[in-house]
């Protein structure tokens, strides 16, 4: 009787540990590994940004050739798979300069422009839709004013004009950029706020004695940070292609740093005789702006408030 009690109690308490499985459920972290690795687009958009990102960090590493160097004895030196030789895999341009290593270090350009307008962009438009969305009153008064106004000017327009004025740099392409695209992060992070304000955590906190930095850092910040994480990943996305817009009318990035809209601008006059002078530069933005979108997307349906829980 003593050698069946444990065998009996193991039989009946085995049925239990499914049971309390399926009660508790998976883990938080389990879940958001599942929605991670569940989706098909964020991981191609993150695994492909991550590559470019990679190349643009190594590039004197791995480029073939200095990007910078002319052989006019080597110029429109066609791809390899266009009948070129292997020293030059993308050709050369109408310098000399190899394609490949132009396209690498452009990445840098690109990513770094992108990347830092978005920063100072969202930066100004985050505290402008904060402050407006939370304090309400004369404060949103005066940010939608000015949300008004920056809708009212065309921004490619305004970009042209002021790097025009200004002279075309690397500094001052980052700086127009960042100081044009602020709106959209104004009108969605005022949105936000307005819907999280009068949430009960919020009046919870405000109930404590919470100050309103306090709030605003840890009960307003998080729950809109969905969307933030969406404006992101579109503003980098339109900076690249702005910037690539202003180096293609030759009011950007100027030579010869390598820009793929630069490049894109230069082998114009040849498109229809060695059109992927155009083309090769062309895929590669698009690439990166899918890559980005994609991303951002994911990220969008990863972080959403109902798929926390």
């Amino acid at each position: 009787m003593s050698a069946a009690m444990p065998r009996a109690t193991a039989t009946a308490a085995a049925p239990r540990d499914p049971l309390l499985k399926e009660i508790t459920g998976p883990t938080p972290g389990q879940m958001l590994r599942r929605r991670i690795f569940g989706h098909q687009g964020f991981l191609i958009g993150t695994i492909t940004l991550l590559v470019l990102l990679a190349i643009a960090l190594v590039a004197p590493l791995i480029a073939p050739h200095d990007p910078y160097a002319q052989d006019l004895m080597s110029r429109m030196e066609r791809p390899v798979f266009m009948g070129g030789d292997w020293d030059h895999v993308l050709g050369t341009d109408h310098l000399g300069r190899d394609y490949l290593s132009r396209l690498i270090y452009g990445a840098r350009v690109s990513l770094l422009i992108g990347g830092v307008a978005a920063l100072i962009s969202g930066l100004i438009g985050t505290a402008m839709g904060v402050a407006a969305g939370y304090f309400g009153g004369r404060v949103d008064m005066v940010v939608t004013f000015l949300i008004n106004v920056r809708l009212a000017m065309p921004v490619t327009l305004v970009a042209l004009a002021v790097v025009a004025v200004l002279g075309g740099s690397l500094e001052v392409v980052i700086g127009v950029l960042g100081l044009l695209l602020w709106d959209r992060f104004a009108v969605v992070m005022r949105a936000s706020t307005l819907q999280v304000r009068g949430r009960e955590y919020v009046a919870a906190a405000r109930a404590i004695g919470c100050s309103t930095p306090r709030i605003l850092l840890t009960e307003i910040l998080p729950n809109i940070l969905n969307a933030l994480i969406v404006v992101v990943t579109l503003e980098m996305a339109h900076a690249i292609l702005l910037e690539a817009a202003l180096s293609f009318l030759g009011l950007g990035v100027q030579p010869p740093t390598p820009s793929w809209g630069l490049m894109v601008s230069e082998g114009k006059n040849m498109m229809l005789f060695e059109p992927w002078l155009v083309l090769i530069p062309g895929a590669v933005l698009f690439v990166l702006v899918l890559a980005i979108n994609l991303m951002g997307d994911g990220l969008r349906d990863v972080t959403a408030p109902e798929n926390r829980s």
